[in-house]
């Protein structure tokens, strides 16, 4: 076990240093950040002064590096749109992106997983052709198009729920909602079909003969062993719902994360950008990890070697 996380806590880093070079890359290539800081009357000696502070005036390389020393140490450099450290702007940030994560996160298990356990115990009943209809809808409805419907009716029409922004409790609901709709319905699939298979295995049968009550063959012998199926997409949700809500952010006016990336790029403020992306690539390998290490606690069958 103990070799298993050492290797695991490696492969971690070899990832968020390759990421850290690929956004380096990316956010070079979308253009110069001196073109909006500096205005038609600059000059030459400007553009030099402004690319020596910005370390602009090295090679790539060297550029990378020093990127790379700062950032182990917890430095992210300085925003170039905001005038301040990248990491101020990233924690100012940050509890917004995990309470719609989270949030959104708590929707999809609360919704999907009780209907997926009734789409399966209840099979080809009522109760499954509305849980096949709400996975239907929900895998085929893009965030965005999902998310202006319900500002339309929800915000515009019937004016329940504010249309943007986090201004009071209730602003989550129809961000949270659209963003969690989808893995609901992948979640509602994924358990309605881990738990068809285990419901059909002799050990079930086997259970109910000896009189095993119904509700202690589903709960604690069916879906027990149904769950590392759905346990394994609940860590690639969670960390898709942090890493991934920039749609949603854009479209509810969120102030998280996602917003704050969408920004960056087009203001070409590589170190925030770059900051950002570190950040979301830490959250969504630390969620992959922590899914690794529950796998032994919940199926001791499994063995790391």
């Amino acid at each position: 076990m103990q070799k298993y996380l050492v290797r695991r806590l490696g492969l971690a880093v070899v990832t968020i240093i390759a990421v850290s070079l690929i956004i380096f890359i990316m956010s070079r290539a979308s253009g110069d950040p001196r073109h909006i800081m500096l205005d038609d009357y600059s000059t030459d000696e400007d553009w030099e002064r402004m690319g020596q502070v910005l370390g602009l005036d090295k090679p790539y390389w060297q550029q990378y590096l020093i990127f790379l020393r700062d950032a182990v140490q917890g430095d992210l450099g300085q925003s170039v749109k905001e005038g301040r450290p990248v990491t101020d702007v990233i924690l100012e940030r940050l509890p917004a992106t995990l309470y719609l994560g989270l949030t959104a996160f708590a929707i999809s298990l609360l919704v999907g997983i009780p209907l997926g356990i009734l789409s399966s115990i209840k099979r080809g009943s009522l109760i499954d052709q509305i849980g096949k209809i709400v996975a239907m809808l929900g895998q085929s409805a893009p965030p965005f198009w999902l998310g202006i419907m319900l500002i339309i009716f929800f915000a515009v029409a019937w004016e329940i729920l504010p249309p943007y922004g986090w201004d009071d409790w209730n602003s989550i609901v129809l961000p949270a909602v659209t963003l969690g709709w989808y893995y609901a319905a992948a979640n509602l699939r994924l358990v309605r079909s881990a738990m068809l298979d285990v419901l059909d295995s002799e050990y079930i049968k086997l259970a109910r003969a000896k009189g095993v009550p119904y509700r202690g063959v589903v709960l604690r012998h069916a879906f027990r062993n149904a769950l590392i199926p759905p346990l394994t997409f609940a860590g690639v949700t969670l960390g898709a719902l942090v890493t991934g809500s920039l749609v949603v952010e854009t479209v509810f006016a969120w102030p998280g994360l996602g917003k704050l990336a969408i920004d960056a790029l087009f203001a070409f403020d590589y170190p925030l950008l770059q900051g950002v992306v570190i950040v979301f690539t830490l959250l969504y390998v630390l969620a992959a990890f922590s899914v690794d290490v529950l796998y032994a606690y919940i199926d001791p069958r499994i063995r790391y070697a």
